[in-house]
């Protein structure tokens, strides 16, 4: 990789991705944009383990704290901001390093992104109030109804991908398969270096998503899920920034829907689930280089610098 004007570096959660790109980035002339969808929202800090004050001041970042836990932000914001940041780093003489774990918005950055629909929130809101009324049981029904081959890909449970399949439809009035399977694609892909942390032993992994998530604990995380609670009252569970792992299980141990030790348990265990997704994706991409995160530090920088020469 001659001269290279951007580098990606993806991974599981609690694989270091940030603590790689913070060392070469302070070695080398680059800026750094996160491939996070978490860590878009402002005072979510704790629990998406986003970098520290110190750390954002020592090299750029961009794509973090962008929007409030009461906004939307989606795949298509994602890919023309972040190409856009890429010319601008690259104008600067800067290499631009793409970071993080969010592996749909990778995928729409190399290879493209269909032309789906934005969002609506009105429609979105009017979806929320189906939802009260019929349960995601009554809504997966309906979609079964407007958007079969789009319902069997989803899981009758997974309430995120039906509601966005439903406003799809609501919107357009056009299934999400068509989008899929008839339309060109709307952003051009790009060819973009990239470096895979992917673990050998997936125990490993295991082990440093739970410590990581007592450790989070430790740091404040409960305080934090009560002060976001309390500064957006209008805030629940049905809103994306509530989807991230941690959060939605926090704030129902603190409506008490279970205790604190159940808490801890599905926290950690929806962080397996996470982590267990990004994998699947990470085989599919097919990366220049895949390097196990639990190398020392000094030896992964000096894999990651020999791949730019």
């Amino acid at each position: 990789m001659k001269q290279a004007k951007v580098l990606a570096i993806i991974g599981p959660t609690a694989s270091g991705k940030t603590n790689l790109a913070l060392e070469l980035a302070t070695r080398h002339s680059m800026e750094i944009i996160s491939l996070d969808s978490a860590l878009i929202y402002q005072d979510m800090d704790i629990g998406t383990a986003k970098p520290n004050q110190e750390e954002l001041k020592l090299v750029p970042h961009h794509l973090i704290n962008i929007i409030t836990p009461l906004q939307s932000y989606d795949v298509a914001n994602f890919v023309d901001d972040c190409s856009r940041l890429i010319n601008e780093i690259n104008d600067k003489g800067k290499i631009a390093l793409i970071v993080g774990g969010t592996m749909m918005y990778y995928n729409a950055l190399v290879n493209g992104l269909n032309q789906l629909p934005t969002a609506d929130d009105n429609i979105r809101s009017k979806i929320q109030d189906k939802k009260n009324a019929i349960g995601i049981a009554g809504l997966y029904q309906e979609l079964l109804d407007l958007d079969p081959l789009s319902a069997n890909r989803i899981k009758p449970s997974d309430s995120q991908r039906i509601e966005r399949a439903l406003e799809v439809f609501y919107i357009s009035g056009k299934s999400m398969s068509y989008f899929f399977n008839q339309q060109q694609k709307q952003h051009q892909a790009k060819n973009i270096p990239t470096i895979a942390l992917m673990p050998d032993n997936r125990l490993e992994l295991h082990q440093h998503i739970e410590l990581r998530f007592l450790q989070m604990l430790k740091l404040g995380f409960i305080d934090e899920v009560i002060e976001i609670k309390q500064k957006y009252p209008e805030l629940d569970l049905n809103y994306p920034s509530m989807r991230c792992v941690g959060y939605r299980q926090i704030w129902e141990y603190l409506d008490g829907v279970y205790s604190k030790n159940e808490m801890i348990d599905k926290g950690i265990i929806a962080t397996r689930q996470l982590a267990k997704r990004q994998l699947t994706w990470l085989r599919k991409f097919n990366p220049e280089v895949v390097i196990d995160p639990y190398l020392p530090l000094q030896d992964k920088r000096t894999i990651v610098e020999k791949f730019m020469r």
